[in-house]
């Protein structure tokens, strides 16, 4: 099934019977909250879900943005009115990274089809599709959360993949570099890590490249259909814009998902004993 919808697709399935559940999953790491940006303005049925609280479990020993427990999950996306027989449609502002973790998170449930809106909220508005600020009041359903059904990998499992495999770091190239570090406990990457920033999967207009552009872009970071890959990036979060880039390139799908390093480098930098790597090589 492919990861992303257009404007177009989407406002023409929206009025269907049986149309797409959608979710707003607007978010940014250093805020405002998302909810704000959905009270101002939403796409008409949307159910705002909180990436932070909704799509995570509380930040601790597993990193920044932990999978949220299955029940916990599944409360949630009940409450959204998710049904297994109806696709859903996650956005976000623009660039996809967002929507992409509900994406993800969706698949890994167990969720057979899901897609991502192409250039997100603003791309809707730049079309000049309605808006609303009205809440809907969805039925609540009876999915059933199926854990498991997308690939996670902990800490030894990331370190092996980028011995023997391709471990793909999403995080920006100073952060790789360990030039900077705002918001974790060490800077540099895990030694063997690549760097395949996710801003750089889509356009300065926040649509998706082509699965040409994408396919060779990871092509020259090592990636081919036969690869074993995983991803990680700070929590957890941006690192599904790669896992997403990587199926709409044709290098990902249901017999060779890559994996997600769920705690990523919140996780992995809390523990002085693991090692890091910095500057521009994979070390």
């Amino acid at each position: 099934m492919h990861p992303l919808i257009t404007v177009d697709e989407l406002a023409a399935r929206l009025g269907e019977p049986g149309g797409p559940v959608v979710l707003d999953v607007r978010w940014s790491l250093l805020g405002p909250p998302g909810r704000q940006d959905y009270e101002r303005g939403h796409l008409p049925g949307a159910v705002f879900v909180d990436l932070d609280t909704e799509l995570a479990a509380p930040p601790g020993p597993g990193g920044r943005h932990p999978l949220p427990a299955a029940g916990e999950l599944q409360r949630v996306l009940r409450r959204a009115g998710v049904r297994s027989d109806r696709t859903v449609v996650a956005y976000d502002a623009n660039d996809g990274s967002a929507a992409a973790r509900a994406w993800w998170l969706l698949r890994w449930a167990g969720h057979r089809d899901v897609r991502v809106l192409d250039g997100g909220y603003d791309a809707w508005v730049e079309q000049g599709e309605p808006v609303t600020t009205e809440v809907p009041e969805p039925t609540e359903t009876g999915f059933e959360v199926v854990p498991g059904s997308m690939p996670v990998v902990d800490e030894q499992g990331a370190a092996r993949l980028a011995r023997e495999g391709r471990l793909l770091d999403a995080r920006a190239p100073q952060r790789y570099r360990g030039e900077t570090e705002p918001v974790d406990p060490r800077a540099g990457h895990i030694p063997g890590a690549v760097n395949v920033p996710f801003a750089h999967n889509v356009t300065a207009g926040g649509r998706w490249k082509s699965p040409a552009e994408l396919a060779e872009r990871f092509r020259d970071s090592g990636v081919d259909a036969d690869s074993a890959v995983g991803v990680y990036c700070g929590s957890g979060v941006t690192a599904c814009s790669n896992l997403l880039a990587l199926e709409h390139a044709g290098l990902s799908g249901p017999d060779n998902p890559a994996a997600l390093y769920s705690g990523s480098w919140s996780h992995w930098s809390a523990d002085p004993e693991r090692p890091a790597a910095t500057g521009p090589e994979p070390g």
